[in-house]
């Protein structure tokens, strides 16, 4: 947490503040996903009893909350321009304070490749994983080449994955070298820098941040081949299972797993830590860290209220708590701190 934030957020230390601004929408292409967040958190703070606006960033401009005596931001913005530490930056600059991941916290979790490498110094489990440059990749001489390598590098099947996108937009999977080649050059729409990861056969868990705690996980089960943008906004057979149907000591390990790598990205207050449990191979059984997510969903069927729910915290609570934690006001839950 920088030094300007702690500063704002001092001058409020143990208030609980009045007037809360709601950013969401923007230009991502997560705006959808977002405008439904949007909607769902200011309606659980007008029930926890706040005056709410709510702005749009993609009509409004952010310089206007100085004017509006906004006493803090909850940010609902999902993708870029909210969760990769832009407008963390443009509120700690106007001295306003904000819910959530700092800056330095938004923009490493955000970035994959960079979250994997973090992951990876600090041993804790995930995927092997090969970066593909644009520029590089579409200079060589033979992409298909390059491609059979990167596939026989990562036991020939692979997901790709754009380093800078949420809700698996632009991803894919491909286990030949023309299906790579071509999710590379779909993926490079989105992003200079892609990530190319070993495909992880086996069942796939989140587990929500709340503070320092770590609530109960989640099981998604969907017929799709893999926990994709049809499988989280608009497929009606997707099922989320909480309690997640675990062992308690396995639990245990996935909660604590999930928590060192929300913490080794610098992500703080609230957030989600997705991860995958391999069912092949010799690290059959082993858990495997994907991403951590600083502003995930949050309609009332999301993700995180789903665990907080089973966690003993409505939805109203949920928000609550997050502005609570944001500001470093003392709350009354036991273990969020």
């Amino acid at each position: 947490m920088s030094l300007l934030r702690n500063t704002v957020s001092d001058k409020i230390l143990q208030k609980m503040p009045e007037k809360i601004a709601v950013v969401y929408g923007g230009l991502s292409a997560e705006r959808e996903v977002s405008l439904n967040s949007g909607r769902a958190i200011a309606n659980g703070l007008k029930k926890a009893g706040f005056e709410v606006l709510l702005v749009d960033t993609r009509d409004v401009d952010i310089a206007t909350l100085k004017d509006k005596d906004i006493d803090l931001v909850f940010i609902a913005l999902h993708g870029r321009g909210g969760e990769d530490g832009c407008i963390q930056g443009a509120l700690e600059y106007m001295g306003i304070p904000y819910t959530g991941s700092d800056v330095l916290g938004s923009a490493l979790s955000m970035d994959k490749i960079r979250s994997k490498q973090i992951f990876q110094s600090l041993n804790l489990p995930t995927a092997s994983f090969v970066i593909a440059e644009k520029a590089e990749y579409l200079s060589g001489d033979c992409q298909q080449s390059q491609a059979e390598h990167i596939l026989k590098d990562l036991g020939g099947k692979v997901m790709v994955k754009p380093a800078t996108e949420g809700s698996s937009i632009g991803m894919a999977k491909a286990e030949t070298a023309a299906q790579l080649d071509n999710a590379l050059i779909a993926a490079f729409v989105f992003d200079e820098d892609v990530l190319i990861e070993a495909w992880i056969d086996g069942p796939e868990y989140t587990v929500s941040i709340l503070g320092e705690q770590a609530l109960p996980a989640i099981h998604m089960v969907t017929p799709n081949e893999f926990y994709d943008y049809d499988a989280k906004y608009q497929s009606t057979s997707t099922v989320y299972n909480c309690p997640c149907g675990l062992p308690e000591k396995d639990e245990l390990e996935l909660q604590s797993i999930a928590l060192k790598a929300f913490k080794a990205t610098g992500a703080k207050v609230w957030g989600r830590v997705d991860l995958m449990r391999t069912k092949q191979g010799e690290q059959q059984g082993n858990w495997q860290v994907l991403e951590v997510n600083t502003v995930p969903g949050m309609t009332e069927t999301s993700l995180v209220p789903k665990a907080a729910k089973e966690f003993g915290l409505s939805f109203s609570e949920l928000v609550k708590k997050i502005v609570e934690i944001s500001l470093a006001i003392p709350t009354d839950k036991p273990g969020i701190i």
